[in-house]
């Protein structure tokens, strides 16, 4: 019985990688805008706008579901994120020419529900993986990073076909109807069950600390964690930057239509395979050598794709999109895997939401950077930004010591 009560944690990874697939399709944004510019005229500042706040109420929904977890537990919890994902879409379908509604449906309703999904499922599926926590929070990721590929290309499908308003009510429709399922079925592992424990290897080979769980007071208190968080505000605002005007960077170099909607796709999948491999990676060589990793791939695919708007060159283009995934992954795998394996897991969910925060930092880069592309009439400009954002990620990293 107890043998069967731990293998049931694949089911339950399989079941949160699902769930994510879906409430990852925030990261479709630039094939979800697409239609809402044609439809009301919304500058392209106005659509970066509601990106920013989808990110910043995406983080306040992970700090809410960390909160909601402890008191309600993991199935009250997804039911809220539920309905308000869900709804979020579904009146988004409805709106009428106000940016604002635009704001307050998709930026605050679906940004916030999606957020309390994400911390709630990556909390109670990684519970189960103590032996694991790189490839557990990689696979997650995958599927949440994998969204835009998957629902992005439906959406777009839909919005090809019967219209965005259609796109849009199925997406909510489908998101509620998936977190409804995964609220009823996942649960939290019972604590008298003994789960397989990590190796020393992991944790060990580069770093030596006495691991211990922290508090979140406790944790926002250490320079290690102040470091961490501001590394990956840099490294995640290369890869949140793009994703917000992948579509429009890749007509840019002379991409067709059909090919950019499919290089957001391709950006998508190379997320999603750069979550997984960084959190196996993670769990191999450890947390020093998986984010210098991290920061050279960044850093290469600022350069490459920054070469690509010099030249025009489609082919660069691609390469620096790819990489640019790819490298993204590894911020959101990093953020979990480390909080993880720096404070310990008795206050994960609640640690977890804190660092989280991070991809608001990185949302606003996102928004400095379409201003810049506004002012200058080209994409020159925001990637010498990223450059230098991506560069400061790697200073911060080589300060991190122990806890």
């Amino acid at each position: 019985m107890k043998q069967r009560s731990v293998s049931v944690r694949w089911a339950y990874l399989i079941l949160g990688v699902v769930a994510l697939l879906f409430a990852g399709v925030i990261y479709a944004w630039s094939i979800l805008k697409a239609p809402l510019a044609d439809a009301f005229g919304w500058t392209n500042s106005q659509l970066a706008l509601n990106f920013t706040l989808t990110m910043c109420f995406f983080c306040l929904g992970g700090f809410v579901g960390g909160l909601l977890s402890k008191r309600l537990g993991s199935t009250a919890s997804l039911i809220v994120a539920a309905v308000l994902s869900g709804l979020g879409f579904v009146l988004a379908s409805r709106i009428n020419g106000s940016v604002a509604l635009l704001y307050v449906f998709y930026g605050v309703l679906a940004g916030l529900g999606i957020g309390i999904a994400y911390n709630v499922i990556i909390s109670t599926v990684s519970a189960w993986f103590p032996d694991k926590k790189g490839l557990c929070s990689g696979a997650l990721m995958m599927g949440f990073g994998a969204s835009a590929l998957v629902v992005g290309k439906l959406a777009s499908a839909l919005m090809d076909g019967p219209g965005w308003r259609t796109a849009y009510l199925a997406v909510g429709i489908a998101l509620a109807a998936v977190l409804l399922v995964t609220a009823l079925v996942l649960r939290r592992p019972p604590v008298d069950l003994a789960l397989p424990q990590p190796q020393k290897k992991a944790a060990g080979a580069d770093e030596s600390f006495e691991q211990t769980d922290w508090p979140t007071v406790k944790m926002v208190r250490r320079l290690s964690f102040w470091l961490a968080f501001l590394c990956i505000v840099c490294l995640s605002a290369v890869g949140n930057t793009v994703i917000s005007f992948a579509k429009d960077l890749a007509l840019s170099v002379g991409a067709k239509a059909a090919l950019a909607t499919t290089l957001v796709g391709v950006l998508s999948v190379c997320n999603g395979l750069g979550r997984i491999v960084i959190g196996a990676l993670f769990d191999a060589l450890g947390r020093k050598k998986t984010m210098l990793l991290a920061n050279i791939l960044t850093i290469l695919a600022a350069c490459i794709t920054l070469a690509a708007v010099l030249s025009k060159s489609l082919p660069l283009c691609i390469a620096g999109l790819c990489l640019t995934g790819f490298s993204y992954g590894a911020g959101p795998t990093i953020s979990s895997a480390f909080i993880s394996a720096f404070y310990g897991t008795k206050y994960f969910p609640l640690n977890f939401s804190v660092m989280n925060f991070n991809l608001m930092g990185a949302s606003f880069a996102a928004t400095a950077a379409s201003g810049l592309l506004e002012s200058t009439g080209g994409y020159v400009a925001p990637f010498i930004l990223l450059l230098a954002l991506a560069a400061a990620s790697l200073g911060l990293n080589l300060c991190i010591k122990k806890p």
